[in-house]
């Protein structure tokens, strides 16, 4: 089932071009053991909304097993989890808002069903020295395309949300130019993948990644894609938003 994402800086639409890389995530997280979770991990801080980047009863073993791999990683400092909430706003750092930016009552779209299980299941980490993100995603029985099978716009969406991060953390806000898919393999509703994103180069203001989607034994690559995100300028940004008020 193909995708097509409209770029929303040059109106056109992408199909090609891909740049798969190494199996690294599975590898590094197959040679840590698995630590006891503690209950302080599983909770929100209080005062802050509510994580949904953590365990809950949906999980399944593999996805479990697979998020404890990576914590354990975080332990010597080369990955961090990312924290994941269901307004856009709560994720962006008070320094990087535009002056017109007030939270109000929406979602954002991988986080808009409250009930567990059914949507988007998914936690992230980065690793700052390799500009890598992993997402960790077990796709819900509210995004079937094909019968059994995960919607392609659903792989596409945490495919550029994943990319994105990784975007994020190299050039700071960032928007989608255009986004490249190849499916190779549907994923089957509740099964674990692994969505491991690059950045490839920076130019200017552009900013060109790669994912791919894969099993999480390495043994079914499900999909690859490449990406251009382009960086905001918020000085630009503030001043058209006040020139229209």
């Amino acid at each position: 089932m193909c995708t097509r994402l409209r770029a929303p800086i040059t109106n056109t639409c992408v199909h090609t071009c891909v740049c798969p890389h190494a199996n690294a995530p599975l590898r590094d997280a197959a040679a840590h053991p698995v630590p006891p979770r503690s209950p302080q991990a599983l909770c929100s801080q209080p005062g802050r909304p509510k994580d949904y980047a953590l365990p809950n009863a949906s999980w399944s073993r593999d996805m479990l097993d697979l998020y404890d791999r990576f914590l354990a990683m975080t332990k010597e400092g080369l990955w961090k989890r990312i924290p994941s909430y269901n307004n856009v706003l709560d994720h962006i750092p008070e320094s990087m808002k535009l002056a017109h930016e007030k939270k109000k009552d929406t979602r954002l779209f991988l986080r808009s069903i409250e009930a567990e299980g059914v949507g988007f299941e998914y936690v992230m980490f980065l690793n700052s020295s390799e500009k890598r993100v992993v997402c960790l995603f077990q796709p819900g029985s509210y995004l079937e395309g094909h019968p059994g099978f995960a919607h392609g716009g659903s792989i596409a969406t945490i495919i550029d949300s994943t990319i994105g991060s990784c975007a994020i953390f190299v050039a700071g806000r960032v928007m989608t130019a255009n986004l490249s898919i190849n499916y190779m393999s549907p994923v089957p509703l509740g099964s674990v993948v692994l969505v491991d994103s690059k950045v490839d180069k920076v130019e200017g203001r552009k900013v060109f990644l790669s994912c791919k989607v894969q099993s999480v034994d390495g043994g079914t690559l499900h999909a690859e894609a490449t990406a251009l995100f382009i960086q905001l300028d918020a000085t630009k940004s503030q001043k058209q938003q006040a020139s229209c008020q």
